[in-house]
C-alpha cells in the first residue's frame, strides 16, 4: 500500500505506474481516492471544529449553574446535545470514507524502482547475469521423475489415489535427498548470520492481507474451512506477520530471519498442475530469507540476498542465472524483484527456482511495521528471498548431477547429510 500523499501531491506519478504495470482499469481509483480523501479531512476537521466548540460550551455550564443560571444553562445543554448528534455524524462519515479510501488503497500498485524493465508479462524479463558454464552432456538426460523412480524415490500414482493431482511421495535416498538439501540451506543462511525460525504453518486473514494484494490471495492460499486461518504459501508470510502493529528501535534493525516451512499452493491460472512430474506441485517445502531494515539500506540487502542463493547453488554444481523481473511480472506490492533460475541440461534451458523481492514499505503499512526513530516513527522495508523451494530444486540437483548409468552424484556439501554418501545408487 502506497503513502496517500502520493495520491494527495503526485497523482499523475501514480498513475504512470499503473499504465507502467499494464492495469489501466485501476486508473480511476487513484481520482477516486484523491475525492474521498478530501471529504474524509473535511468531515474530521468539521467535526474536531464541534468537538473544541462543545467542550467550551461544556466548560461553560458549570460557570452559569454556580450563578444561577439554570434557564440559561439548560439552553446551552440543548446546544451540546445537536453538536453531539452533528458529531457522530461526521465521525460516521469520516469512518465510512476511510474504509472506502483504503479498500482501493490497498488495490493501486506500489512504485516500483526506476530501473524496472517494462513488460507485459513474464516474456519480457530481462537476463541480467549468468553464473557457471551451462553443461549438456553426450547422455541424454532422463526426465526428473524417470531419475527418482529408476532410483525407486517416487511415487505419483499413490499420492495420486490418496490426495489428488499436484501431490506425491519421495521415498528412499530421494527423499533423503530433499530433506539433506533443505538442511544444508539451513544451514547455509545460518552461517550468513540469519536467525533461524520455524513459523507457525497456517495465519489469519488479516495476516494475508498484509503480505500480498487480493489478487494474489485468491490465486494461492488454501482457506481452512470454518476458521479464520489460511494454509501459507511461503514462510515469508509468517515471518513479516510476526512484527504486525509493532514498534521495533531503529538500533534493532536490521532484522534478518531465515525460516523451513512446508507451503501449501493452488496454483490457480498457473499453466497447470503438472500430472507426471514435481515441477508444478500443489505442496512443497522451502528455506526462506526475509529482511527487515531501514528504507536506505534495503537496496543493499537485495542485491546481498539474491547473491546467496546464486552463491547456494553453485555450491551444488548447479549453473544458475538472474533475470531481472519486468513491471508487468511484479506483484503488486513489490518495488522491484529478480528471478534465479537453474540450468536444465535436459530440456537446454533455464527454469525458476527462486526469487528476490524488495517492497518498500508496502508490507509494513499494511502490517503497521514501524520503526522508532528520532524523528518519530517510520515504516520499515521489507525483503524477501528464496534460498531453496523443493522439489523444484530437487529437479535442478538431479538433471545436473546424474550419471549416464542413472545413479547421481553427491557434492562434497551435501554429504554430512546424506550419511557420507558421494552417491545414490538402484
Amino acid at each position: 500500500m502506497i503513502d496517500i500523499k502520493l495520491i494527495r501531491e503526485q497523482r499523475d506519478l501514480v498513475k504512470e505506474n499503473i499504465k507502467k504495470k499494464f492495469q489501466d482499469e485501476k486508473l480511476p481509483l487513484v481520482d477516486e481516492v484523491y475525492t474521498l480523501d478530501k471529504e474524509a479531512r473535511e468531515a474530521k476537521l468539521k467535526g474536531d471544529k464541534l468537538r473544541a466548540l462543545k467542550n467550551e460550551k461544556s466548560s461553560l455550564i458549570g460557570k452559569l449553574m454556580r450563578e444561577g443560571k439554570k434557564d440559561e444553562a439548560d439552553k446551552v445543554k440543548e446546544e451540546i446535545n445537536k453538536y453531539s448528534d452533528e458529531i457522530n455524524e461526521y465521525e460516521e462519515k469520516y469512518e465510512k470514507l476511510s474504509k472506502k479510501i483504503k479498500d482501493n488503497m490497498m488495490v493501486i500498485p506500489n512504485i516500483i524502482a526506476d530501473d524496472v524493465p517494462i513488460g507485459e508479462d513474464d516474456t519480457k524479463n530481462v537476463e541480467n547475469e549468468k553464473f557457471g558454464e551451462p553443461f549438456v552432456p553426450e547422455f541424454e538426460i532422463p526426465h526428473h521423475a524417470d531419475i527418482c523412480s529408476n532410483l525407486n524415490g517416487l511415487d505419483k500414482d499413490s499420492a495420486g489415489r490418496v490426495s489428488g493431482a499436484g501431490f506425491y511421495y519421495l521415498t528412499g535416498d530421494i527423499a533423503r535427498l530433499h530433506s539433506a538439501m533443505l538442511s544444508y540451506a539451513r544451514d547455509f543462511m545460518i552461517d550468513k548470520g540469519f536467525t533461524y525460525v520455524i513459523p507457525p504453518f497456517m495465519i489469519r486473514g488479516d495476516a494475508v492481507n498484509g503480505v500480498m494484494s487480493f489478487q494474489e490471495k485468491d490465486d494461492m492460499m488454501y482457506k481452512v474451512e470454518n476458521e479464520d486461518l489460511y494454509l501459507i504459501g511461503t514462510s515469508e508470510h509468517s515471518l513479516i506477520s510476526k512484527f504486525k502493529d509493532q514498534i521495533v528501535k531503529e538500533s534493532e534493525l536490521p532484522i534478518t530471519l531465515t525460516a523451513y516451512s512446508p507451503c501449501f499452493r493452488k496454483e490457480v491460472g498457473s499453466h497447470g498442475i503438472e500430472e507426471r512430474g514435481l515441477y508444478r506441485v500443489h505442496q512443497f517445502e522451502k528455506q526462506e530469507m526475509v529482511v527487515l531494515c531501514k528504507p536506505e539500506d534495503g537496496m543493499d540487502f537485495y542485491n546481498k540476498m539474491w547473491s546467496y542463493t546464486v552463491e547456494f547453488f553453485r555450491s551444488l554444481d548447479i549453473p544458475v542465472r538472474t533475470l531481472e523481473c519486468c513491471s508487468g511480472d511484479l506483484a503488486d506490492l513489490k518495488v522491484k524483484s529478480c528471478d534465479v533460475e537453474a540450468w536444465s541440461p535436459r530440456q537446454k534451458t533455464y527454469f525458476e527456482v527462486g526469487s528476490c523481492s524488495i517492497l518498500g514499505d508496502a508490507q509494513a503499512r499494511r502490517l503497521g511495521i514501524r520503526m522508532k526513530t528520532d524523528k518519530g516513527n517510520e515504516y520499515v522495508t521489507t525483503l524477501n528471498n528464496t534460498v531453496l523451494a523443493t522439489p523444484r530444486g530437487l529437479i535442478a540437483f538431479l538433471e545436473n548431477n546424474v550419471n549416464e548409468d542413472g545413479s547421481v552424484n553427491i557434492p562434497e556439501v551435501l554429504r554430512p547429510y546424506m550419511g557420507g554418501k558421494e552417491k545414490i545408487e538402484k
